[in-house]
This record gives structure tokens, sequence and C-alpha cells, in this order.
């Protein structure tokens, strides 16, 4: 009995045995396996770290480039405004001269009409003076002929 007994714990070992080794080999070709899985993912995830670290620096840069541009154009746009002030002031002290000189020359143009106007009526005066004196004249004249005519009719005067 006790070697039937020692019979079968010896085939149970050996049964154990070879389940133990087989479990050995599974699990070493489970390590195997998740060890290149593992190290696969590994290099999927650095390939996919270096796009993405590549792509950032692009973008960075592009960023960089954008930044500066819009300092250039704030730059720029600074410097138009301040040329378009001064344009400005440039162009509204021009119109405010040019309204001063037009309102002094319409006061001198008003002045000149003004003193023609007084001109014309001293003229116009003085003409009707002169036709007064003319018509005056020709009536002495007039008078004077017919005088004149008289005397010359008069037969003791010749």
């Amino acid at each position: 009995v006790v070697y039937e007994h020692r019979s079968r714990l010896e085939r149970s070992l050996q049964k154990e045995r070879g389940e133990h080794k087989k479990t050995k080999e599974d699990f070493l070709v489970y390590k195997l396996e998740a060890q290149e899985a593992l190290n696969k993912e590994k290099q999927d995830s650095m390939n996919r770290y270096g796009a993405l670290s590549s792509q950032h620096k692009i973008l960075k840069n592009q960023h960089d480039d954008v930044k500066k541009q819009l300092l250039e154009l704030q730059l720029q746009h600074n410097n138009l405004r301040l040329e378009h002030r001064k344009s400005l002031e440039s162009h509204n002290q021009r119109l405010s001269q040019l309204q001063q000189e037009r309102d002094s020359e319409v006061t001198t143009l008003q002045d000149t009409v003004f003193k023609l106007r007084e001109e014309s009526k001293l003229l116009r005066k003085a003409h009707q003076e002169v036709h007064s004196q003319l018509l005056s004249a020709q009536a002495q004249m007039e008078e004077f002929r017919q005088l004149k005519e008289a005397l010359q009719k008069m037969p003791g005067l010749r």
C-alpha cells in the first residue's frame, strides 16, 4: 500500500512538475509576448512623441513668426496713424489759412465794391452836373446865337 501510495505520489509529483514546466514555459512565452508588445507600444509612443514634438516646434516657430508680423504691423499701424494725424493737422492749418485769406480777400473786395459804388455815385452826380452844365451852355449858346442873329438882323448895328 505504501509503495502504491508512493508511486501515486511520484506520478502526481511528475504530473505537477510537467504542469509546472508547461506553466513556466507558457509564462515565459506570455512574458516575452508582453515584453514585445510593451516594446512595440513604447516605440509607437516614442514615434508619436517625436512627431508631436516636431509639430510643436513647427507651430511654435509659426507662432513666433506671426507674433513678429503682428508687432511689425502694429508698429506700421502706429506710424501710419501718426503720419495721418500730422497730415490732418497740416491740412487743417492750410484750410484755416486759406479761409483766413479768403475772408481777408472778401473783406477787401467788399471794401473795394463799397468804394466803387461811392465813386460811381460821385461820378453820376458829376456826370449829371456836367450834363446840366452842358444843357445850360447849349441853352446859352442858343440864346447867344439868337441874340447874334437878332443883332445881325438889326440894320443899325452893322
